[in-house]
């Protein structure tokens, strides 16, 4: 079974309510038929319910078990008005700015849908910038109790693949944090841990990559990942984690052998931490396209709830997906 077929049964049984508000997308639209009729979670969609109906008439897909929200016409608003007010008044808020922002962006509707518990996620990004996605998420819902920071990572699962955990890797951070400290790749490690333990299942085997395999080069860059390896041992020492490796040293067995002996992550990592975002948006992207791989994210972890965004270049089934992913995290917050 794919790993995406087991989150989905995952999702299944206990199924949660995730928001979808860029339905003027047609991916979307899609993505949410099909949802639903897996039973992965209800659903709800923002805009105008004419208009979203007969964009999947159009589409010929069916969407009457969504429940479509109007920010125009929703009993709702005025709470969501006096709830974004409050949460965001010492930054300048005011009603009239918030009943404003909550008319004109859906996204910031739909994450005020979380924050006042009336969904358990959101998911968006197939037609908005990861930062459009992201700020309001970080904006309202803030990070969980005792984490550093919010970061980014991708979940892939590469066909036919004898490394990671049977083909199941995360990347991170791919998505967020452009050129983390060595404390910040450590705290991305920690919580990178957590969630390929929540959403995996496997025990989580780290390798903090650098072009650099245990001193073999001299840089700056390599300081830093040398660094963050030295605090993750510090900080968070019930990791297995080692670093710092280059990428084949981090999977292969064989070249692990000759070029980290002694490593228990060497040759088996199946969580790799970038040491920046280039590094990362560059690596996920090449065994997506190249290896053929399923990509789900850039997923948020470290936030408060689950809000995750897409790449604007996913297919309806990404979204299916990264909604798939959404539901399980919410399950586990």
């Amino acid at each position: 079974m794919a790993y995406i077929d087991i989150i989905k049964e995952k999702a299944r049984s206990d199924r949660k309510t995730i928001v979808l508000p860029e339905t003027t997308d047609k991916r979307t639209l899609i993505a949410a038929a099909n949802i639903m009729a897996e039973g992965i979670a209800n659903i709800i969609m923002v805009g105008n319910e004419e208009k979203i109906m007969d964009g999947a008439g159009w589409l010929e897909v069916d969407l009457d078990g969504a429940n479509i929200i109007d920010p125009a016409t929703t009993d709702k608003l005025d709470g969501y008005v006096e709830l974004l007010y409050e949460t965001r008044k010492s930054k300048g808020m005011t009603p009239e700015k918030a009943r404003e922002v909550l008319l004109k962006d859906y996204l910031t509707f739909g994450v005020m849908m979380v924050k006042a518990n009336d969904a358990d996620g959101m998911v968006a990004g197939a037609c908005h910038a990861t930062a459009d996605t992201l700020r309001p998420a970080l904006q309202i819902l803030k990070t969980a109790p005792g984490v550093k920071l919010v970061s980014g990572f991708f979940l892939l699962d590469v066909p036919d693949c004898k490394f990671g955990d049977k083909g199941t890797f995360l990347f991170a951070d791919c998505g967020l944090n452009q050129d983390p400290t060595p404390e910040e790749l450590a705290a991305i490690a920690d919580t990178s841990a957590k969630s390929f333990k929540q959403l995996v299942g496997s025990k989580p085997i780290i390798a903090m990559l650098s072009h650099s395999t245990k001193g073999s080069a001299k840089h700056p860059l390599v300081d830093k990942v040398i660094e963050a390896t030295r605090i993750a041992h510090e900080k968070y020492p019930h990791l297995l984690l080692d670093g710092e490796l280059q990428t084949d040293a981090a999977l292969v067995p064989q070249v692990a052998k000759s070029k980290a002996p002694g490593s228990e992550v060497a040759g088996k990592a199946n969580v790799l931490i970038f040491p920046n975002l280039d590094c990362g948006n560059i690596g996920y992207k090449l065994v997506q396209r190249l290896a053929k791989a399923e990509a789900y994210g850039p997923m948020l972890q470290g936030i408060s709830k689950p809000v995750n965004d897409l790449s604007r270049g996913c297919s309806w089934q990404d979204i299916v997906g990264v909604v798939a992913l959404t539901a399980v995290q919410a399950q586990l917050a």
